[in-house]
């Protein structure tokens, strides 16, 4: 096993800490929309209250403290710092790949629910907290799968289970079809890619019709952050970059209308950890660079063919409020692109499951990890 990766410990300066807190008591705010609280964006009132209490009362050290306890790592490949929770105890090994607006925190609550059964690394995407981001085009869902295949190496892990949401789900995907031969078997959280048809493609059934004109509509509602993202990146970053507030705005709006919060973003996840999340965003200036995700994924990244097909066993599970007609997406649709041998519907839960659900996801891992990894593959 290489000596490569080396223990890492969070450590905010107070310095950092004092800057945020005194950029977020001078911020100057905009009016206040007219129409129902939140029809135009995060709304004011919660915005003043959540900034109060970042600036006032929480307490990053606590969480530091708490995060901390996990044993992180960095490791070098390629010239790309990677940062990494790494949990061992000689179990099949499970990789956990997380996505935006998130960070390697959302899956906490899984490696307190897995790591007697199995081996857990959760790395940070590229660009994300305390993993750096290449200064070129094209980091991409296939280049992050080259990273993580080379960090299993690092570990001495030949084969492992993959687990992603969002972008990670993207990820996850590569991982699969990049290395058949290592990966024991994925679980998608949220079905971030779709598959590529060919000509001769058996036609689409009523029910896929349906979803793709749901998700349509939904992309002419709800997407304008992935156009700005995908396009301006940059000239967004500056604003977000340099106003905590901005910041809070832009990602809290994120977490309550994807999760399954019922309109209480702060009920449904706690607030000290929905500020721990931003302070993570905030401390390590790392926002413009996880939005150029949406940039190389929508201008330089490796298109699916119609060959492509995940061999692999595949599990998805699907929560409530993910942005699907009535909870579910067809099966029939994603079984065009993977092999699916579980498929889980939980009446809870939306795009954040990790944290949301944790007790039902961790029992949906379960079982189809113990089905398809064995001691054996663990180096």
């Amino acid at each position: 096993m290489s000596v490569d990766p080396e223990p890492f410990t969070i450590a905010i300066g107070d310095d950092v800490l004092g800057d945020l807190r005194a950029r977020l008591r001078t911020t100057r705010w905009p009016d206040d929309a007219p129409g129902a609280p939140w029809s135009q964006g995060t709304d004011l009132a919660y915005l003043k209250g959540l900034t109060t209490y970042w600036a006032d009362r929480f307490d990053w050290r606590r969480q530091e403290q708490r995060l901390n306890a996990y044993p992180q790592f960095t490791a070098d490949i390629a010239g790309t710092r990677v940062h990494f929770v790494h949990l061992r105890s000689g179990k099949p090994p499970l990789l956990l790949t997380h996505g935006w607006p998130s960070c390697f925190v959302e899956f906490l609550p899984l490696v307190d629910r897995l790591s007697d059964q199995f081996d857990v690394i959760v790395p940070s995407l590229p660009g994300y907290g305390f993993s750096s981001r290449p200064a070129e085009v094209g980091i991409d869902a296939v280049y992050t799968a080259g990273l993580w295949l080379e960090l299993m190496n690092r570990l001495g892990y030949e084969r492992f289970g993959a687990i992603g949401g969002d972008f990670g789900a993207a990820v996850t995907t590569h991982l699969a079809l990049l290395a058949p031969e290592r990966v024991t078997g994925i679980m998608l959280t949220t079905p971030e890619m779709s598959p590529a048809l060919a000509p001769d493609a058996p036609p689409l059934t009523d029910a896929e019709r349906a979803y793709l004109q749901h998700v349509e509509q939904w992309d002419a509602t709800e997407r304008g952050y992935s156009s700005i993202q995908s396009t301006r990146p940059q000239s967004l970053g500056y604003g977000l970059a340099d106003s905590p507030t901005g910041l809070a705005a832009w990602l809290i709006e994120k977490w309550r209308g994807w999760s399954d919060s019922d309109g209480d973003v702060d009920l449904h996840f706690g607030t000290d950890f929905l500020l721990t999340v931003l302070t993570l965003y905030w401390s390590t200036n790392s926002i413009t660079s996880s939005m150029r995700d949406y940039y190389d994924s929508r201008w330089h990244s490796t298109p699916l063919t119609s060959t492509d097909f995940v061999t692999v066993p595949t599990a998805i599970s699907v929560f409530a409020h993910e942005f699907v007609p009535e909870g579910e997406p067809p099966r029939e649709w994603y079984a065009r692109l993977y092999n699916i041998q579980q498929w889980t519907v939980a009446p809870r839960g939306g795009h954040f499951a990790a944290v949301e659900e944790p007790d039902t996801l961790a029992r949906d891992i379960r079982t189809h990890f113990n089905r398809h990894t064995s001691p054996a593959n663990v180096s």
